[in-house]
């Protein structure tokens, strides 16, 4: 079935093609999204959403176990697994839901089922498999398989978890993050191998509720995207909560048997170390979803298993476009969104800016959390930067001590000739929410003057924003004076 010709289609509903789609038809184009699994994605359905409702109910049993301190006795806290995974599940069910009404209510038609470019603007749509997985239904009035053209498509099929060999995942031992968000029952000891923001989280959460969990990086550093620095007093924390952490070392081998997998974890000088837990997750990143759309027969440009596309999401093929995680670092779902919007706003012609990677944060929701945006110090000094570094701890401020949470820093960097701010990098309580101050700042490309001179309510977390801007340039009120910044310094 076909319900003719639309001006844009866009193949799959994650954030990056929902959000897309919505904008298109606010700005009068007939529009059409393409789904095979479920609307929003997987970030609202197994990703970002479901785990940060995971990491909630990790982080009040945590404030449970840690009520003695505050006054309040509760005694010892029983973990109910099945009522934290139904909650989280809940908690997706209902976006997904949100996300179809937003759909509807914009006039976006849906089309479930499996997309592939036939060229000339031309797709077809076929049914799609459903999987073991508890996805919602696709709704009633969503369209079929059948044929579709569209004046500019729009590929926004995002990614899935990398799979490396001696580590294919087995939905019993061996899990990605889809079975690691629906354990039936809590592992008593879990090995992670990868350390970004999934496998951290992932560490945090399983940590929180008892498990014995190590992890095993690769490279030497956990959190490799990070500021080296943040990541070091990362890996302190989780060490110093409990979690054991191997950075380094690979997973060379994994022997499943009945009680659980023996990995065999190699580190850099050759030496192996034989590790027994019930499960393993592998987190060691993601691919691009490029398979079976007939790239190739139309002559998209791929490169690594990723779309190749421009700051205006165009590919090297007229009316065929990429956004979201299918084309390209940061895989993160507001880039996505933003790509989206920025794609189908230059389509109807609008005057549109590309899309700045760098003033893109990145935030990690373990405990502590982690955030982040702009260059780190390392990237800076390799750029020959002349740069000015402010730090300023957690344990220094009031709303901090009040809540309990002395463990973290501040940090901002600074173009020591400017005074532009052009990194910022946040460890501790609440700094994923707190690092949209400085996204704004450097958006508005504001300079260590402007954020002096910005008045933070007291007391409270962002208050050490303020202070790490003082404490680059040597005024810092809160915490013992440092040596000044050498060099010349803007006054």
């Amino acid at each position: 079935m076909s319900s003719g010709d639309y001006d844009v289609i866009v193949i799959g509903a994650g954030p990056g093609g929902y959000v897309a789609a919505i904008r298109a038809a606010q700005l009068g184009l007939r529009t059409a999204v393409i789904e095979r699994a479920h609307l929003g994605g997987i970030c609202l359905n197994w990703g970002c959403i479901p785990t940060k409702a995971l990491l909630r109910s990790a982080e009040i049993a945590h404030l449970v176990a840690e009520g003695e301190s505050f006054g309040i006795h509760a005694g010892k806290a029983r973990i109910d697994i099945e009522a934290v995974v139904a909650r989280s599940r809940s908690v997706a069910r209902e976006l997904n839901t949100g996300v179809g009404f937003l759909l509807k209510k914009n006039g976006v038609d849906v089309i479930w089922g499996s997309a592939k470019l036939l060229g000339s603007g031309e797709i077809e749509v076929s049914a799609a498999a459903r999987s073991s997985r508890p996805d919602p239904e696709p709704s009633k009035d969503a369209l079929g398989p059948g044929r579709y053209k569209a004046k500019h498509i729009i590929v926004a099929t995002g990614a899935r978890p990398r799979v490396l060999p001696g580590l294919e995942p087995d939905g019993d031992r061996i899990w990605t993050y889809f079975e690691a968000m629906l354990p039936p029952s809590l592992p008593k000891s879990l090995l992670i191998a990868g350390s970004g923001a999934i496998g951290i989280e992932f560490a945090s959460f399983y940590h929180a509720l008892g498990v014995e969990v190590t992890v095993v990086e690769l490279l030497d550093q956990i959190l490799p995207a990070e500021d080296a620095e943040i990541a070091a007093l990362a890996r302190k924390l989780f060490e110093k909560d409990g979690i054991r952490i191997l950075t380094g070392a690979k997973v060379s081998e994994v022997k499943r048997g009945k009680g659980g997998i023996t990995a065999s974890v190699v580190d850099a000088s050759g030496k192996s170390e034989q590790i027994a837990a019930e499960r393993l997750i592998s987190a060691v990143g993601v691919v691009g979803n490029i398979d079976g759309l007939g790239l190739e027969s139309v002559g998209v440009k791929t490169e690594r298993g990723l779309i190749v596309a421009d700051g205006l999401a165009r590919t090297n093929v007229a009316g065929i476009y990429a956004i979201g995680d299918v084309a390209g670092a940061p895989m993160l779902a507001h880039k996505a969104e933003h790509e989206g919007v920025i794609c189908v706003e230059a389509i109807k012609g609008l005057d549109v800016h590309g899309l700045d990677k760098l003033r893109v944060p990145g935030c990690t929701y373990s405990r502590p959390q982690i955030a982040s945006v702009g260059l780190t110090e390392q990237r800076a000094k390799a750029e020959g930067r002349d740069i000015r570094v402010g730090r300023f701890p957690f344990r220094a401020n009031g709303k901090a001590l009040a809540l309990g949470e002395r463990d973290g820093m501040v940090k901002t960097i600074f173009d020591a000739g400017t005074g532009e701010l052009i990194g910022a990098h946040m460890i501790g309580a609440e700094v994923t929410e707190l690092i949209q101050g400085f996204v704004i700042a450097m958006q508005l490309e504001a300079t260590e003057e402007d954020l002096m001179r910005t008045v933070f309510p007291h007391p409270t977390l962002s208050e050490m924003m303020g202070e790490s801007t003082l404490a680059a340039y040597g005024k810092a009120l809160h915490i013992p004076p440092a040596a000044p910044p050498a060099g010349k310094v803007r006054t």
